[in-house]
């Protein structure tokens, strides 16, 4: 992989107010065998903590009954999902922790660290006594379990939507992006099958009495199949750049403190907490409370409700794909403002379909649902990371991403569940996606676009030296046009 860059330029050299000669050394030539790898293990690591969302999600309800035994079946969802919220409240102070650590020593040795931490806390839930073994103890220790997984998540997606959006060339940034949210679904679809093979097989009380702990096993040899393939990765381009940058300049540019980080870039940082909302409200809602919500409160089966929601994220998969794909070609904020739109528009139509009761109206409303959300899981990773400069890109990122998630994502489930139980409104998710769809358009305004450009700090990254060649001769012909003066011959 080539990364150089000229020392005595103070801006970018494609900025059209100071041209210069240009060489191929000045533009990022990716290796694509690496870009693969890079963007394989970051995927499997967000899979691996979706693997156990789905886990968690779809026996939420044995879940209450083994930790939470003695309250109704009610207040066992809702105090299911208020652990699973809890674990939402330490993400912000894991990115905290993390995403300083992960702009000082690297990317990829922190996103290694977040992997095995990870696989630790969900192994562990699986190891818990029940309610009934070590009364109050076993919920607490659950709760103990999930603020472990919860400190790790803090430092993974940033990390991660980084380490693809910094490893990948400029004009395929948004399809090598959607590829995280793709091991998301992977990851979830993995849990959620798990257990819906596990619930067709077993007799209810052997589910209820060992059968559960099964999935939350298999994330030991995950995590540790996950740890090996990012310890054989490199670091990201930009991350070398800027590291030799900092080398040159002999430490003389003090690092930002994380609340001077935080003043000096709260613009950028309100964008990515509204799009953060945006994505993740419709994300949870859809793969963490519509499983309950089918089976608690519309009374379908536990296996039917299972089944319709992961043929919908079997689904949503390769529409990620395709939305990432076509960002690359339209930009970012077409498709991220028209997902917005549809959940003001759809929602209400999509929970009436829910709410009739019939598996093929269920299954068309989640379907739609599942449509608009793809159009933020296929663009989010890539629009994500490029609000930020390379310095602060991983602090930033997680911070921001996982103050939103805690505030507004993960509590989600939690929020809507009670609402629904106080009062008896069936479409109080609709107009819980409505308000996520219009905090986002508004978001999407105030964007610039980012698409098939250079990530902010870094230089333009190609795939081939042709194409290097090519964007060459590109800025040069645009520098001779705006001032020809100042254009230079190749």
């Amino acid at each position: 992989m080539t990364s150089n860059t000229t020392e005595k330029q103070k801006k970018p050299f494609w900025n059209k107010k100071q041209p210069k000669e240009l060489t191929v050394d000045d533009i990022t030539i990716v290796d694509n065998d690496m870009l693969k790898r890079a963007v394989g293990a970051a995927a499997l690591g967000n899979a691996m903590e979706w693997f156990d969302f789905g886990v968690f999600s779809y026996l939420a309800v044995t879940i209450g009954k083994v930790f939470f035994a003695d309250t109704s079946a009610a207040a066992q969802l809702i105090a299911t999902f208020g652990t699973f919220a809890a674990a939402f409240l330490v993400r912000p102070l894991g990115g905290m922790v993390f995403g300083p650590l992960g702009d000082r020593y690297g990317r990829q040795k922190i996103l290694a660290i977040t992997m095995i931490m990870m696989a630790i806390g969900t192994f562990c839930i699986g190891l818990i006594p029940s309610y009934n073994s070590i009364g109050i103890m076993a919920p607490l220790l659950l709760l103990a379990a999930r603020l472990l997984q919860g400190f790790s998540t803090g430092g993974e997606y940033g990390g991660a939507a980084t380490f693809i959006a910094e490893y990948s060339t400029d004009k395929r940034r948004g399809f090598m992006g959607s590829f995280l949210e793709f091991g998301t679904l992977g990851g979830y679809l993995l849990g959620a099958g798990l257990v819906t093979g596990l619930t067709s097989v077993m007799p209810a009380q052997t589910m209820l009495d060992w059968g559960w702990r099964i999935p939350f096993f298999i994330a030991a040899p995950l995590g540790l199949f996950g740890l090996y393939v990012r310890l054989k990765l490199e670091e990201t381009p930009a991350f070398q750049q800027h590291m030799e940058k900092q080398e040159a300049l002999e430490h003389s540019k003090p690092r930002l403190g994380l609340f001077q980080m935080m003043h000096k870039y709260r613009a950028q940082m309100l964008k990515c907490i509204g799009l953060v909302l945006l994505f993740n409200v419709s994300n949870y809602m859809l793969t963490s409370y519509m499983p309950s919500y089918l089976t608690g409160i519309l009374g379908l089966s536990e296996l039917s409700s299972l089944i319709l929601v992961m043929v919908v994220m079997f689904v949503m998969m390769p529409l990620t794909l395709f939305w990432g794909h076509w960002t690359d070609k339209v930009g970012r904020r077409p498709v991220i403002a028209a997902g917005a739109l549809g959940l003001i528009i759809l929602s209400i139509p999509c929970l009436m379909l829910i709410g009739s009761g019939s598996m093929w109206g269920v299954f068309f409303g989640l379907i739609i649902l599942g449509f608009v959300h793809t159009c933020f899981s296929g663009t989010m990773p890539a629009t994500l990371p490029a609000l930020f400069t390379t310095d602060i890109r991983y602090s930033a990122l997680a911070i921001g991403f996982n103050l939103s998630v805690s505030l507004f994502g993960g509590t989600t489930p939690l929020l809507t569940a009670w609402l629904v139980e106080k009062t008896h409104n069936l479409m109080i998710p609709a107009y819980y996606l409505m308000a996520a769809g219009a905090i986002g358009l508004i978001t999407v305004f105030t964007l610039r676009e980012t698409a098939r450009k250079p990530l902010r700090g870094s230089t333009p990254a190609v795939a081939t030296k042709a194409e290097a060649l090519n964007l060459i001769k590109k800025l040069q012909r645009r520098n001779k046009k705006t001032d020809p003066k100042n254009a230079t011959p190749q």
